[in-house]
C-alpha cells in the first residue's frame, strides 16, 4: 500500500511540474501582449491605420491581437456592441489563459492528503508491528517512523511549491487582463472619435 502511495504521489510531482512549466512558458509577456503589438496599437491614430495593425497581429497571433482583429472586424458595428462582443471574447480569452491553473490548484490540496494518506499506512504498519514483537527492536521501530513521516515532507515538498507557482500564474493572468482592457478599450476610443 506505501507503494501506491509513494507512486501517486510521484505522479502528482510530475503532472504538477509538467503543468508549471507549460504556464510559465505561455504566459510569458511577449506570447500574450506582444512589444510589437502594442507599438503597433500605439500609432494606430484612426481607420486608415488599422490595416498595418492588422498585419502585424497577423503575424503576431496572440490573445491580445485576437481581441484587437474581433474589435477592427466590427468597427461597422455600434460601439456598444463591438465593445459587448469585445468583453465576451475577453472573457474567453481569459479562461484560455488560466488553463491548467486548475490542474495545480487540485494538486495543491491533493499532494499534501497523499502523504497525510501515507503517513496513516505507515502508522498502520509500525503499529502492527510493534503489536506483534513488542517494542523490541528500536532500530525497526525509527525506521518505520523515517518512513512515516517521509511520505508527509514529500507531500509538502510537491504542494508548496505547486501553490506558489499557482499564486504567481493567477496574478500574472490578472494582469494580463487588465493591461489587454486597458490596450483594447484605448483602441476602441481612438476609433469611434468623432
Amino acid at each position: 500500500m506505501d507503494t501506491l502511495i509513494y507512486i501517486l504521489l510521484g505522479l502528482t510531482s510530475v503532472v504538477g511540474l509538467a503543468f508549471i512549466v507549460e504556464r510559465a512558458l505561455a504566459l510569458r509577456w511577449t506570447k500574450v501582449v506582444p512589444p510589437e503589438i502594442t507599438a503597433s496599437l500605439a500609432a494606430c491614430e484612426s481607420r486608415e491605420d488599422v490595416d498595418k495593425l492588422r498585419r502585424v497581429c497577423a503575424q503576431k497571433p496572440s490573445p491580445l491581437a485576437r481581441l484587437l482583429l474581433l474589435a477592427a472586424d466590427h468597427f461597422d458595428w455600434p460601439k456598444d456592441e463591438n465593445v459587448d462582443a469585445l468583453q465576451t471574447a475577453a472573457r474567453h480569452e481569459i479562461v484560455r489563459l488560466e488553463r491548467g491553473l486548475v490542474v495545480l490548484e487540485i494538486i495543491v490540496g491533493i499532494a499534501p492528503l497523499l502523504g497525510l494518506v501515507g503517513t496513516i499506512v505507515g502508522m498502520i504498519s509500525v503499529f502492527g508491528d510493534v503489536g506483534q514483537s513488542g517494542l523490541t527492536d528500536a532500530a525497526k521501530l525509527a525506521a518505520g517512523i523515517a518512513l512515516i513521516l517521509r511520505a508527509t515532507l514529500i507531500g509538502l515538498l510537491i504542494a508548496i511549491p505547486a501553490l506558489i507557482a499557482w499564486s504567481y500564474f493567477s496574478k500574472k493572468v490578472e494582469v494580463f487582463a487588465v493591461e489587454m482592457e486597458a490596450l483594447c478599450d484605448d483602441f476602441i476610443r481612438r476609433q469611434y472619435r468623432k
